[in-house]
């Protein structure tokens, strides 16, 4: 018998490039030495004919239950990342289902706009996912605008501010906050920060490019979820997570899309 690796799970849409989404999770997962579960919540494709705008169809919430069933009785994960869930329906099932077995880690990567659908909609997903998820994660990854809008601040321009609104998110629930500055918070450097208990911690690495990469979010949250599933503590977690994102993007993969996406092959130690 060869020792077993460790199970990564993964709640999440598919994006049928495969630069985000579960594919991303699941090629992330690989990478990183751990076993990947995933159930689907939704399917986008974008469409070449209309601007690379989004098509979105969400999966049957019982659908959504029956997988979410299966992968728990087959494997017992006690780490789950949760993704895009794209409707109040689909949030409803997903949270009753991590609120039926203990975890020892969620990592929310809080996605609050669901490009394809109107206003109102995605206003009442974000709502749906402040009450019923955020409170369930013990990590949460947002990016410079979802940590704007669960902090409740209308801009952000310094590590400072970043690090003054993950602590306003940290103050509804979660245990730790890594906001994400990226490549839109002013500067040559790439800085993202970790709000926990014990403080602040700053991570920086010098921007590669001036561009946004399709799947950087989905990759970080994915590494922090395997890093966890094989035993590492959160911070540690994290550090290797903008390892991974930091290379994938200097090794970015182009295609016709106007947007390249992170290539999670590349990662090194």
């Amino acid at each position: 018998m060869t020792q077993q690796p460790p199970i990564a799970y993964v709640i999440a849409g598919s994006e049928a490039t495969g630069g985000a989404g579960i594919q991303a999770d699941l090629k992330t997962f690989q990478q990183l030495g751990a076993y990947g579960v995933g159930t689907l919540t939704c399917i986008v494709s974008f469409d070449p004919k209309a601007g690379w705008g989004h098509r979105f169809v969400p999966v049957e919430p019982q659908v959504i239950a029956d997988q979410f069933e299966a992968a728990v009785a087959t494997h017992a994960p006690s780490v789950v990342k949760v993704g895009m869930l794209g409707t109040p329906a689909t949030i409803d099932v997903v949270a009753a289902s991590l609120r039926s077995r203990p975890w020892q880690h969620v990592v929310l990567d809080p996605v609050l706009i669901c490009k394809g659908q109107e206003p109102g909609a995605a206003l009442d997903t974000d709502t749906a996912l402040r009450e019923q998820v955020l409170p369930l994660a013990t990590v949460v990854t947002p990016n410079l605008f979802e940590t704007r809008t669960l902090a409740g601040v209308g801009s952000i321009e310094t590590v400072e501010e970043l690090v003054e609104a993950a602590r306003r998110i940290r103050d509804l629930g979660p245990d730790v906050v890594v906001a994400k500055g990226g490549v839109e918070l002013p500067g040559p450097d790439a800085v993202d920060v970790l709000v926990d208990a014990d403080g602040v911690v700053v991570l920086s690495r010098p921007k590669v490019g001036d561009e946004r990469v399709s799947g950087a979010g989905c990759t970080f949250a994915a590494a922090i979820t395997a890093e966890l599933a094989k035993g590492a503590d959160v911070r540690a977690a994290v550090e290797v997570a903008k390892d991974v994102v930091t290379q994938g993007i200097a090794a970015r993969v182009s295609a016709a899309t106007p947007f390249d996406t992170v290539w999670q092959g590349a990662y090194r130690p």
